[in-house]
C-alpha cells in the first residue's frame, strides 16, 4: 500500500508526444509491457543514466544513440532488464532499434531502447519486435496513463505528474511518468522517468535542465540503497506550442521553465519512495549545519540506508540511538559529536550529543506512528543543508523480493 497522497492527476498533453502501448508477453500476460513514444520532429533530447559498472545493454545503446541525432522515437519493455545479458543482449537492444527503424522508416540512431524488469535473463527478443506494430498503431497524445501503466514492474500504481504554464502569453505543459519501487538509489537518476514539455528549449538547455533538476530530486530518493543497472531519467522539449526558443540561462523564461520541471521531477521522485517496495512510512531526512552539501548528503544517505533505522520505523519503535549510531558512521571527517541536534519533526531527541533533557519515550513513539516524518540532523558546523528521501522496510520487502522470480 502506496503511502500518503499518490493520486494520478490529469495529465496533460503535450503537443508533439504520442504514445502507444501493445501486451508483447515479455514477462507478463494480460497487462501492458510494451511503450513507444513518438516525438515530432527537431524535439530535442537529453538523458542522465545509471553509474553501475553492469549497465543494461539498452542505456550503452541509448547513449551512442544521442551522441548522434535527437531520437523520435522511444520504446520501453518491462519484466526483463537485459542486463547482465553480454553481447547477445547488446545485439538484442540494437535489434529492437532497428525493427522498429524499418517499421517507421527511420534511422536507428533516432530510437532510444530502455528495458527494465530481471537482470540476467535474455530478452524474448522475437516476442517484443512483434508487438512494436500494435503499438505503433495505437498511437495516440492522450495515452500517458497508459505509459505510466506500461512501464510498471513491482510497483503498485502508475506514477504521473503534470502541469501547464503560461510564459508570455502562451500555454505550456510540462508531463512526466515515472515507475520503481526497488533497487532504488539512483546515482543519477530512477529505474525510469520520462519527461516532456512543449515549450521551446535548446538542446543544450534540455540537458542543462535535466541534470540540474535530477539533482534535487531522484538523486535524493532511496529505497534500499541498491543502485539499478538500468536508471534512466529523459527529459524532452518538442517546442511545438510555439514561441522563441530559449538558448540562454539568463532568459528570464529559463528560470520559469526551471521551476516547473523542479517541481515536476520532485514529485515523480517522491512518488517511487511513497510506493517503495514494502513502504508503510514515507521519511524525509534533513541535514543541515554542514560544511558543505556532501557532508550533508552522505549522513542523510548513512540514515537512510540503515536497516535498524528502517526497521524501528516500520515498528514504531522510537530506538534513537540507531540514528546517532548511522551519523557516526557516516564517514564525515572531524565530526563534534557534541554539537549534533537530532529532532523527530518537533520533538528533540539529541540535544549536545546526547538525550535532550526534555525528551520522552511517548512523544518519540508519537512521531514514528505517523505515516510521514522529518528527522532533522544539525551537525553544528556550516550553512550547508540537504535532504533525502526514503521509506521504511518491512516484512513486505523482503516478501517481494524474495518472490520476485516466481
Amino acid at each position: 500500500m502506496a503511502v500518503g497522497d499518490v493520486t494520478m492527476p490529469q495529465m496533460h498533453v503535450v503537443k508533439g508526444v504520442k504514445i502507444g502501448s501493445a501486451e508483447a508477453y515479455v514477462r507478463y500476460q494480460n497487462r501492458r509491457d510494451l511503450v513507444i513514444f513518438e516525438l515530432a520532429e527537431g524535439s530535442h533530447v537529453a538523458g542522465v543514466f545509471t553509474q553501475n559498472a553492469f549497465c543494461a545493454a539498452p542505456v550503452h545503446v541509448c547513449k551512442a544513440h544521442l551522441q548522434v541525432t535527437n531520437p523520435r522515437y522511444l520504446v520501453i519493455n518491462t519484466g526483463n532488464a537485459n542486463a547482465g545479458t553480454g553481447k547477445v543482449g547488446l545485439a538484442n537492444a540494437e535489434a529492437t532499434c532497428i525493427k522498429l527503424a524499418e517499421l517507421t522508416n527511420i534511422s536507428q540512431n533516432e530510437i532510444l531502447p530502455f528495458s527494465t524488469g530481471v537482470i540476467g535473463e535474455q530478452l524474448p527478443i522475437e516476442r517484443l519486435t512483434a508487438g512494436l506494430q500494435p503499438a505503433l498503431d495505437s498511437l495516440k497524445e492522450d495515452a500517458w496513463l497508459d505509459a505510466a501503466t506500461g512501464i510498471m514492474t513491482t510497483d503498485t500504481l502508475p506514477k504521473g505528474a503534470s502541469e501547464q504554464f503560461e510564459i508570455d502569453g502562451i500555454t505550456y505543459t510540462m508531463t512526466g511518468i515515472s515507475k520503481g519501487a526497488g533497487m532504488i538509489r539512483p546515482n543519477m537518476a530512477t529505474m525510469l522517468s520520462y519527461v516532456a514539455t512543449d515549450a521551446p528549449i535548446s538542446r543544450e538547455l534540455v540537458q542543462l535542465l535535466l541534470k540540474e533538476t535530477v539533482n534535487v530530486s531522484f538523486n535524493r530518493i532511496t529505497v534500499d540503497g541498491d543502485t539499478s543497472t538500468n536508471d534512466s531519467c529523459i527529459l524532452i522539449a518538442t517546442g511545438q506550442a510555439g514561441g522563441i526558443e530559449i538558448s540562454s540561462i539568463d532568459d528570464s523564461r529559463y528560470a520559469v521553465i526551471l521551476d516547473v520541471l523542479t517541481r515536476v521531477m520532485k514529485r515523480l521522485a517522491q512518488l517511487i519512495i511513497r510506493d517503495g517496495e514494502g513502504a508503510t512510512k514515507f521519511i524525509t531526512i534533513t541535514v543541515e549545519g554542514g560544511l558543505n552539501t556532501q557532508e550533508c548528503c552522505d549522513i542523510a544517505y548513512s540514515i537512510a540506508h540503515s536497516p535498524l533505522v528502517k526497521t524501528a520505523i516500520f515498528a514504531s519503535d522510537p530506538n534513537w540511538g540507531r540514528i546517532l549510531a548511522a551519523i557516526g558512521y557516516a564517514g564525515v571527517k572531524n565530526l563534534d559529536v557534541e554539537k549534533i541536534q537530532v529532532w523527530l519533526d518537533d520533538v528533540q531527541i539529541c540535544k549536545d550529543g546526547g538525550a535532550a533533557a526534555d525528551y520522552t519515550e511517548e512523544a518519540g513513539a508519537r512521531v514514528m506512528s505517523q505515516a510521514e516524518m522529518l528527522i532533522r540532523v544539525n551537525l553544528g558546523r556550516g550553512d550547508a543543508k540537504d535532504t533525502v528521501y526514503t521509506c521504511d522496510l518491512s516484512y513486505d520487502y523482503v516478501k517481494i523480493n524474495a518472490d520476485y522470480r516466481s
